[in-house]
């Protein structure tokens, strides 16, 4: 802490310290605060809860296959069908609840048209889970 001296002729400017009293007092007043309260936070009432049990019921949805060669044959679940019939099929399912997941099974060589097409199909009729089946062994 600087003080100042009584020599007139010296004159020296502001002083620019902070002064970190006050600041200290202040924290020091907050925790004794804080450690007084902290304890009454944590009280809680007991209350005898009801004992219940229950199975949990795993419901898992179907799945339809749906599988697209190269040639532009399209399966449902291995039955062969027309895209011109796809929308119907899709509007069945989409109506179900839950809703099956739809899972596509595309030759490598198959046209990407042909895919964006049954899928934007699937879409429009309100399939909201579609998803690839791939190979991961045939990766390089």
């Amino acid at each position: 802490m600087a003080f100042g001296n009584f020599d007139s002729r010296r004159h020296q400017g502001p002083m620019a310290e902070i002064n970190v009293v006050p600041l200290v007092d202040v924290m020091l007043v907050l925790l004794v605060v804080f450690i007084i309260t902290a304890p009454l936070l944590t009280h809680a009432v007991n209350i005898n809860l009801p004992k219940a049990s229950s199975n949990i019921s795993h419901t898992k949805p179907d799945h339809i296959e749906f599988g697209i060669r190269a040639n532009g044959d399209l399966y449902w679940n291995g039955e062969r069908v027309e895209q011109a019939s796809l929308s119907v099929y899709f509007l069945l399912e989409a109506k179900k609840q839950p809703q099956p997941e739809l899972h596509i099974r595309a030759d490598a060589q198959a046209h990407y048209e042909l895919v964006a097409q049954v899928m934007s199909s699937a879409a429009k009729a309100g399939m909201t889970r579609i998803g690839f089946v791939t190979d991961p062994a045939s990766q390089n």
